[in-house]
């Protein structure tokens, strides 16, 4: 495996996570072991989620900075492979 290809993998298997805290976000576990899964994925995908909720606030109760989040993963990962596969 080529380390574009192990990049490529890693940015499919973050943005799932990110994917994943968002959905649930919209249920809100309260207990037990979603709960925990909850707080992990927070803890793995909030630091690169905060960058872009600085920035972007919620427009009518919705937060959109995932999705600028998850636009913005793809392009800097894309760009990388780029750079990546030509040398």
């Amino acid at each position: 495996m080529t380390l574009a290809a192990l990049l490529s993998q890693l940015v499919r298997f973050y943005e799932i996570l990110i994917i994943a805290y968002i959905l649930m976000s919209w249920f809100r576990p309260s207990s037990g072991m979603l709960l925990d899964i909850y707080r992990v994925l927070g803890t793995i995908t909030e630091p690169w989620l905060g960058i872009f909720r600085r920035f972007i606030p919620p427009m009518g109760g919705i937060d959109f900075s995932p999705i600028v989040a998850l636009l913005v993963l793809r392009l800097v990962a894309n760009a990388l492979i780029r750079v990546m596969t030509t040398l």
